[in-house]
């Protein structure tokens, strides 16, 4: 059997960029991100690999006779956890010696191209399912489960849509506890609801960043201060557009149902 020949530095930072950008794209942490194109920088025989790694792009750099430095920029961010775990699972198979080089870049890329997703209705019935049972967890009545689970898939859909016609995560966010707020309100004014309190911090709870938070608390926590830093601002951002959202819905309706 043939020799495979030598994988070069470009081709290991290839795969090594390719398993950050996976990772930092679906909610990983930034110090999970660098240890992980650490491992399979050493796993390919780089035991000098540096990795510098913000929410926005990752610097990637080997030294040696043939220096590599690569730069990747991240553009957009979400929650996809499953992604984590696979790239996770490739990382473990290229440290025992089962992946080349080349195989392990075309599982990445296979990934990176899986768009495969909950459907949006099943996200909304989810989100509104969760809203109800924060309802309970804080205090609420049963009374009000159906209004905060009517808003709280309503809002998720909204944040959806919105996110697709403008995208500009704060005003997506903005409208959609807009949209929340109105309906929590209208279901009190009706009779449907009785605690707006209530049904409204149970609807807003699935737009909370809350793997954001500890996120940026975790990259606190490992000495990764830009990182943690700007993904606080991020979900300090998120935090404000939900309650501003509710705010001026709230503005219009002072006292009503409290």
């Amino acid at each position: 059997m043939a020799q495979q020949p030598a994988a070069t530095n470009y081709e290991i930072a290839q795969v090594c960029l390719l398993a950050g950008k996976i990772m930092l794209e679906n909610g990983g942490e930034t110090y999970r991100v660098e240890d992980t194109m650490t491992h399979v920088a050493e796993a390919f025989g780089i035991p000098n690999s540096h990795s510098f790694v913000t929410p926005t792009g990752i610097i990637f750099s080997i030294d040696g006779p043939e220096q590599t430095t690569r730069l990747i920029r991240i553009s957009s961010r979400s929650t996809d956890l499953r992604k984590v775990t696979v790239v996770n699972a490739i990382s473990r198979r290229i440290s025992q010696g089962e992946l080349s080089p080349t195989a392990a870049y075309q599982e990445l890329e296979a990934l990176c191209a899986d768009t495969r997703r909950y459907p949006a209705w099943l996200q909304a019935l989810a989100a509104a399912i969760a809203s109800g049972c924060f309802l309970i967890m804080f205090q609420g009545t049963w009374s009000d489960f159906f209004p905060a689970f009517l808003a709280g898939g309503a809002g998720t859909i909204s944040l959806t849509f919105f996110h697709r016609l403008v995208p500009i995560k704060f005003f997506a966010e903005f409208l959609a506890s807009l949209i929340i707020g109105l309906l929590a309100y209208l279901t009190v004014k009706i009779g449907l609801g009785h605690n707006l309190d209530k049904i409204i911090i149970g609807s807003v709870m699935p737009l909370v960043p809350g793997l954001l938070i500890t996120n940026a608390v975790r990259d606190l926590m490992a000495g990764h201060f830009v990182s943690g830093v700007s993904k606080g601002a991020e979900a300090f951002l998120t935090a404000f557009a939900i309650g501003a959202g509710i705010a001026f819905v709230l503005t219009f309706y002072p006292g009503k149902g409290f």
